[in-house]
């Protein structure tokens, strides 16, 4: 989406953090809430993606993913564009559902 020099960004962060013991499901479950607190949606199980008004934004977020990283962990953070996002392809098998879009308008925060 382009609009009066605006283009969106989207930051995915792909993650694996171990769960193997108490200690660890409970940095698992905090990672989670935070990226959820701080606006992520889910795409697939330790797939999480944002829109971001602008690289300025998208660098905030990606900075607050950094840290809270768990010691065991390991975070992938993925930034692209608008138009890069909309190149994604998703593939089902029997069952459809709708794929994300993009915002309409400007967040504000």
């Amino acid at each position: 989406m382009h609009i009066s020099g605006y283009l969106g960004m989207w930051i995915i962060v792909l993650f694996d953090l171990p769960t193997d013991t108490t200690k660890a499901r409970k940095q698992y479950s905090t990672f989670r809430k935070k990226l959820l607190e701080d606006g992520f949606t889910m795409m697939q199980y330790s797939v999480y993606y944002r829109h971001c008004a602008s690289r300025e934004n998208l660098s905030v977020h990606s900075k607050r993913v950094e840290q809270s990283v768990p010691p065991d962990g390991e975070v992938r953070v993925m930034e692209m564009t608008d138009k890069q996002f909309g190149f994604m392809k998703v593939f089902y098998g029997k069952r459809r559902e709708k794929t994300e879009t993009p915002p309409a308008q400007l967040e504000f925060f």
